[in-house]
């Protein structure tokens, strides 16, 4: 995108960042020094992209979400509005993975298959944390910094380790849960002390990017 079309636009993007001409980036919106935003990619509204971050081709990403410094986010990754997303988490789109094909061809587009991932509404990922393609993390879970997620997150709740394993639930403020009873239709309900209120931690997960 040439730099008066950034002058023009309703977004900021810094004079060292690259984006491409056929991203689409919503409103108010900021991407920093050195990140790159790749074709086809799609950034919503009033989100907040670090330095150095990366978002690959055809990348979807909600509004109001925030990438911090030197995250890889690769195709076939989807990330819902409100997601958090630390520092240096690493993202993988590639189930089996090779440079080559067995017969030592370098491996062109057309010798692998992408596996999606998706992040669901208010998720938070910790900085250093590596999602595993092929899982789904849901509504405002939270997942510890420096972890391996090789399976899916439950909404609400609290995973971390090498693999990440659950560790408790958390309200959408990202504080603890406590006092965890069943109420109707088999969900869980908590206590938050810092809200001073119940959460209810929702079975199904239907929040989804406006299109």
């Amino acid at each position: 995108m040439s730099e008066s079309a950034h002058a023009k636009a309703s977004f900021y993007v810094h004079p060292t960042a690259e984006v491409s001409p056929e991203a689409q980036v919503g409103a108010g919106t900021r991407i920093w020094r050195q990140a790159h935003v790749r074709e086809y990619a799609r950034i919503g509204e009033e989100c907040n992209i670090g330095k150095g971050v990366y978002i690959d081709a055809h990348v979807q990403i909600g509004s109001r979400v925030k990438i911090q410094n030197h995250t890889s986010v690769f195709e076939g990754v989807t990330l819902e509005d409100g997601v958090f997303v630390g520092p240096h988490v690493c993202f993988t789109n590639d189930l089996f993975p090779r440079a080559i094909t067995p017969e030592g061809a370098l491996k062109s587009a057309d010798d692998w298959e992408i596996t999606p991932t998706i992040v669901r509404y208010g998720a938070s990922l910790g900085g250093g944390s590596v999602i595993r393609c092929g899982v789904t993390i849901g509504q405002f879970a939270l997942v510890g910094a420096g972890s391996v997620v090789t399976h899916d997150v439950p909404p609400h709740a609290l995973v971390f380790g090498n693999p990440a394993r659950p560790h408790g639930y958390v309200c959408r403020c990202a504080h603890p849960l406590t006092r965890l009873t069943q109420v109707e239709n088999g969900q869980l309900a908590g206590w938050c002390e810092h809200c001073q209120q119940e959460c209810v931690i929702p079975q199904d997960e239907t929040a989804t990017i406006p299109r």
